[in-house]
Order: C-alpha cells, then sequence, then structure tokens
C-alpha cells in the first residue's frame, strides 16, 4: 500500500509541477512528460509514449490533459488516471483563478505582454525539441516503414495542410 501511495503521490506532483510551469498547450507538455516518465524514471518505454502521445492527439480533450490521462492509467489504473487528472488541471485552475481577479490590471500591462512574447519562443523550442526527440527515436528503431510514415506524415501537414487526425487514422490503418 505504502509504494502505491508513493506511486500516486509522484504521479500528482509530477503532472501538477508540469503544468503549473508548461505554457502553450499539449505540444509543449508532451515533451516534458516524456522527460520526466521516459528519461527519468524510466515508467514508460520510448516507443509506448509514442503511442500515448498519437492516442493522446486523436482524442477529444484537451492533449495534455488525454496524455495525463492515458499515463496515470498505464502506470496505476483507474485511481492513477485520476490522480494525474488532478494533477493537470488544478493549475491552471488556480493560475487562471488568480488572474481572474486581477484582469483589468493585467490586461494593459507591457510587462506582461513582454513575458507572454517570449514565452512564444520558448514554446516554439520545446515543440522543436520534443520533433527531433521524437524524430530520432523513431529513426533508432532502424524501421524503414516507420521512417516512411514519418516522412509522409511530415509532408502531408506540412506541404498539404492535412487534418492531423485524417493522418492518425490513416497510419492506424
Amino acid at each position: 500500500m505504502n509504494k502505491s501511495i508513493r506511486l500516486y503521490g509522484k504521479l500528482f506532483t509530477s503532472t501538477f509541477y508540469l503544468s503549473a510551469f508548461t505554457f502553450g498547450g499539449g505540444y509543449v507538455i508532451i515533451p516534458l512528460m516524456h522527460k520526466k516518465f521516459v528519461e527519468k524514471y524510466r515508467w514508460i518505454e520510448e516507443k509506448e509514449m509514442l503511442d500515448l502521445t498519437a492516442i493522446a492527439q486523436s482524442t477529444p480533450g484537451a492533449m495534455a490533459v488525454n496524455a495525463s490521462i492515458l499515463i496515470g492509467y498505464r502506470l496505476a489504473g483507474v485511481f492513477g488516471a485520476f490522480v494525474t487528472i488532478l494533477g493537470t488541471i488544478l493549475p491552471p485552475l488556480i493560475i487562471l483563478s488568480v488572474i481572474s481577479l486581477f484582469y483589468n490590471g493585467f490586461q494593459e500591462n507591457a510587462v506582461i505582454k513582454a513575458i507572454l512574447k517570449g514565452m512564444n519562443a520558448g514554446v516554439a523550442a520545446v515543440v522543436a525539441d520534443v520533433t527531433v526527440t521524437m524524430g530520432k527515436g523513431i529513426i533508432n528503431e532502424k524501421n524503414m516503414f516507420a521512417v516512411l510514415i514519418m516522412i509522409v506524415s511530415f509532408s502531408a501537414v506540412f506541404f498539404f495542410n492535412m487534418d492531423v487526425i485524417l493522418i492518425i487514422l490513416a497510419c492506424a490503418i
């Protein structure tokens, strides 16, 4: 019992921390989850994280919450999913509640505007990092079919502006 309580605590604090200090949505939190759950704790394999990311992206709802649910469920069942949902949704709920109290003061604040503009560059860097990291993971598998799917999928989105959901569905077939 003590071991599972520690696991629930670790899941909650990990997702709470990631959610509290991540700006930019699901595409930004996924690489941080990867670093935490795949690289640091080694609770999830690289390929499984790729699969969980694809499922989280194709499932209705916020990608960060979907990924948290899947990771929590994978590691600790239904209660683990519940714990990770709480850890993921509490920080934005708290932050937005506080901001809403002071919205008029923040609305035209030049410092706040500059901070948010700077965060955009950080978000782009994190998204680039996850793309390279996950791309390396696929290439390192030395599965030419998977590499081909990655190249075709990227090309379809980047050059032809195809809907990501359609690409995920096509790859599933």
